[in-house]
């Protein structure tokens, strides 16, 4: 994440399981809402995704490339392997 220029921090978890902790700067963007709000995603910036364990962030990611994104990145084990800062 730090040797990424401007990056996006996408949290594609649901509503409630964002507002229970989040990586502080994430937007959340749930995977259910993915494809309908795909115009409040930069396509030229850096994507870091994240779900709770990991699975839902790659389907993000195979949606996202589907629809012409590339620069995209998932956080491998989810919140869940995050050690850094929580905001709720």
């Amino acid at each position: 994440m730090q040797s990424s220029r401007d990056p996006v921090l996408i949290d594609v978890r649901e509503t409630g399981e964002y507002r229970r902790g989040h990586i502080p700067g994430a937007k959340n963007i749930p995977l259910s809402q993915l494809q309908g709000r795909l115009g409040e995603i930069p396509q030229d910036k850096d994507l870091l995704l994240y779900c709770q364990s990991g699975m839902r962030s790659k389907n993000a990611a195979r949606i996202l490339s589907k629809n012409g994104y590339s620069k995209l990145f998932h956080l491998a084990g989810g919140i869940s392997a995050w050690s850094g800062k929580i905001t709720k």
